[in-house]
């Protein structure tokens, strides 16, 4: 007799239920065959029971495993329920969030940026919202953690629009190899988003995944 196969973890729970009926029905067809054939066995020559024994050793293991999906699939539930309510409880705080996207407003742009060593041969790029380079800076790095200021000015010295700009960090040791660095952005939560498989903060106007969420803190 062939098991129905048992569903993944990912399974839903109608897909859980299916099987469940199915394997139930195989195993009530195979208990109905099982006592029809030891009814009407020969009692001087009777049945070698492994086989039977090793079939109801199946259904028994395809039962616990339908069974550990199911709660795999609660905890699965639960995990999702908390994720949500702490994405939620980020509204009005102050977030910083690995990203190189910042807001040019009141003539500043800040990000945090950080580098595993000095770096005293860096380049600065900044560029708008349409990826066009609107700024670039040589400039001596130290290891750590530190904060970038953009006054938001293009190469002429005139102020640029305010909006959304990105920054991106070329760090070089005198040897010229490049040292690994991070930028993140910071602001306010104003929403969160559950369209996608993972809870987005939208940080003025800017979308960053929860999971890229480094600091929160109290709104100033």
């Amino acid at each position: 007799m062939e098991l129905a196969p048992s569903s993944g973890i990912g399974a839903t729970k109608s897909e859980l239920a299916s099987s469940r009926k199915t394997i139930a029905g195989n195993f009530n067809t195979f208990l109905s065959i099982l006592t029809t054939q030891l009814k009407n066995q020969n009692p001087l020559d009777p049945m070698d029971t492994n086989q039977f024994t090793s079939q109801m050793v199946e259904f028994t293991g395809v039962e616990q495993q339908l069974k550990t999906n199911e709660y795999l699939e609660a905890l699965i539930k639960a995990n999702e329920g908390a994720f949500a309510s702490q994405a939620v409880s980020y509204i009005g705080k102050a977030v910083t969030a690995f990203g190189d996207s910042a807001d040019l407003k009141d003539g500043k742009a800040e990000w945090t940026y950080g580098l595993t060593s000095d770096a005293p041969e860096s380049k600065v790029t900044i560029k708008n919202s349409a990826g066009a380079v609107v700024y670039t800076d040589d400039v001596a790095m130290t290891q750590g953690e530190h904060t970038y200021t953009w006054d938001g000015k293009g190469p002429d010295g005139a102020s640029l629009p305010e909006g959304r700009y990105s920054i991106d960090i070329e760090a070089k040791n005198t040897d010229g190899k490049i040292i690994d660095n991070y930028t993140m952005t910071k602001g306010i939560v104003e929403t969160v988003d559950f369209a996608g498989s993972e809870p987005i903060l939208v940080i003025n106007g800017n979308k960053v995944k929860l999971s890229s969420v480094a600091k929160v803190g109290l709104a100033s």
